[in-house]
This record gives C-alpha cells, sequence and structure tokens, in this order.
C-alpha cells in the first residue's frame, strides 16, 4: 500500500530505537522495516548478538537496508542514549526502584515523549534481548516504562512485533502534534467585494427583488461566510458573477428572474 503523500508531517520522525543484544538476525531486518515504514531511520544496536549483515537480516529489512546499514554499534545503553532528551525501555516486569518510573500503555507514554522531540534531540525506544528482555538496571537509566497491553494467556511479543507497535504509536503522536497545514480565509475586503459583485448579478438576473432582497442577500452573504471561503473560492465565485452579468448584457431581449409561481416556497410571493 503506499502512502498517502498529502499526509501531515511526512519525513523521518526524531526517534531512535535501541535494540540491546538482539539474538536473532531476522528481527534485526524486521526492525529496520518497521522503522523504514514508520519513517524512522535512526537504528542504534547495544552489544548485539546478532549480526546486521546476515543473509536472514537483510532478506527481512526488504528496501530498509540503508536502516541497517547505517545502525550505530555500542558497548552501552548509557552510548546508545547520548543525545536523546527522552527515552522509554520496554519492559513485561519493573521490579525494585524503577517501579517509581512512570509507566503506561504506549498510547499513554508515547505523546508526552513527542512533546520533546526535536532533530537534533530525539526520543528513544529501548528494546531487551529476546530472551530476558531488558534488566532493572537497563530500565533505570529511562525516563519511562512502556507495557504493551497483550492478552495476558500469550503475552510474549515478538522483539520485531514490539517495534512495529511502538512504532506506529510513535508516528501518530507525532502527526498529532504537528502543526497541520490549514488554508487561508479570504479577508473581511475581499469577501465584502464579492457580496457586492453577487448582489450586482442577483439583482441583474432578478433573483433580488422587492422587499424580501435584503433577506435573501443575508442569506447568500451567510451561506458563504460559514465556509470560510478562501481566496481561491473567492476568484471562483467572482468568475461567477462576471459570467451572470456578462449573458444579461449580451442577451438584453430575454426575460430573466423568476414567475411569481416559480419562488422558492420559504419566501413570501409578490403580490
Amino acid at each position: 500500500m503506499s502512502a498517502d503523500e498529502s499526509s501531515p508531517r511526512q519525513g523521518p520522525v526524531p526517534c531512535r530505537i535501541v535494540l540491546v543484544e538482539t539474538h536473532y538476525a531476522g528481527n534485526l531486518g524486521s526492525v529496520a522495516r518497521a522503522m523504514r515504514n514508520m519513517g524512522m531511520s535512526d537504528l542504534v544496536l547495544v552489544r548485539p548478538v546478532a549480526r546486521r549483515d546476515d543473509t536472514q537480516a537483510v532478506r527481512m529489512a526488504v528496501h530498509a537496508g540503508d536502516v541497517l546499514d547505517n545502525a550505530r554499534i555500542v558497548t552501552t545503553l548509557e552510548e546508545a542514549l547520548a543525545g536523546t532528551s527522552q527515552s522509554a525501555a520496554t519492559a513485561a516486569r519493573v521490579v525494585g526502584p524503577v517501579r517509581e518510573i512512570k509507566k503506561g500503555f504506549p498510547r499513554d507514554i508515547i505523546p508526552a515523549m513527542v512533546e520533546f522531540a526535536t532533530t537534533d534531540r530525539p526520543v528513544a525506544l529501548v528494546f531487551g534481548p529476546e530472551p530476558s528482555g531488558l534488566t532493572t538496571a537497563d530500565v533505570s537509566l529511562c525516563h519511562h516504562v512502556v507495557k504493551i497491553p497483550a492478552d495476558h494467556t500469550y503475552s510474549s511479543l515478538n522483539l520485531a512485533q514490539a517495534v512495529a507497535i511502538c512504532c506506529y504509536e510513535m508516528r501518530l503522536a507525532w502527526i498529532a502534534r504537528a502543526p497541520r497545514a490549514r488554508p487561508v480565509p479570504a479577508t473581511f475586503e475581499s469577501q465584502d467585494q464579492l457580496f457586492r459583485h453577487l448582489r450586482e448579478a442577483l439583482e441583474a438576473v432578478g433573483y433580488l427583488f422587492g422587499e424580501k432582497q435584503e433577506t435573501l442577500m443575508h442569506g447568500v452573504r451567510h451561506l458563504i461566510s460559514r465556509m470560510g471561503p478562501e481566496d481561491r473560492d473567492i476568484k471562483l465565485l467572482h468568475g461567477l458573477a462576471r459570467q451572470i452579468l456578462w449573458y444579461v448584457r449580451t442577451h438584453p431581449g430575454e426575460a430573466v428572474g423568476l414567475a411569481p409561481e416559480e419562488m422558492p416556497e420559504q419566501f413570501p410571493r409578490e403580490e
């Protein structure tokens, strides 16, 4: 499925994915692919057991081989977290002093982290080795603990699955935080000029006449104003008014306006 190019906040998400002592090469490749899908490329490997150039890793990465190739390899989690502004550890259980760290589901924790994310100071998501998960010492280095609410009867997620879920939540939060491009409404002056032009055109075809013309024109103004017209809408409606006036001028002998029996029911007919 191709991405919608009109969606907001395209481009890289300032989030670093940190994998500690990853054992299986396939997971390295799958994580790289999930990161690429969600607009991330900053991957750091702490004492990896598996090799990133392993055939299985390359195969699972598909078109995200560059994420693997550019991944940094470090020996400590402190090195991996250097330069980040906030970090969250993924852990099923927390014990000891780390119980005081803020804990929650990805959707509870990640949006608050995104508020601190910048290109120069990314946030980080930290994932432990497949057999045992992060140690208490690893978790203690992070600001938050994220727990994915899997079913209690089988709560063990594959590493790449966990990364994909968290990356998805990170992207959602990043998009929500982004100031979306909003249309610039037309100024009062340009709208007022349009209404004058439309009044001239509607009078020319007999739509505005008699005692109800102000009521009708107010309705037209309200209909257009509540739409919050942009400059391009104003130009389009000016074109409509010009075309009406042109037609009236070039067809002077034709009757214009509605006959009394053709007037809309919501407006009283002129006697």
